[in-house]
């Protein structure tokens, strides 16, 4: 799921028929398939209208992780 998140982010124009095959091998369904689809569509799109509107990141969000938050364990 993760790498056809990554591909879906970063190339888009690459995505074809055998990456939503290996979602389905993996036990995906067609519907699963359709989430996963346009949650990660949902983030690209929203941080480019921020990006494009020139929305700053809020002031209580840390530039940073925190130490042992999102597999840095310091």
């Amino acid at each position: 799921m993760l790498t056809y998140a990554v591909k879906l982010t970063r190339t888009p124009g690459e995505m074809v028929e055998a990456d939503v095959d290996a979602l389905r091998a993996a036990g995906f369904t067609d519907r699963d398939v359709l989430d996963i689809c346009d949650v990660t569509a949902y983030y690209a799109y929203a941080n480019r209208i921020a990006d494009g509107l020139g929305i700053e990141i809020e002031d209580w969000y840390p530039p940073e992780p925190p130490m042992g938050h999102w597999g840095d364990d310091g």
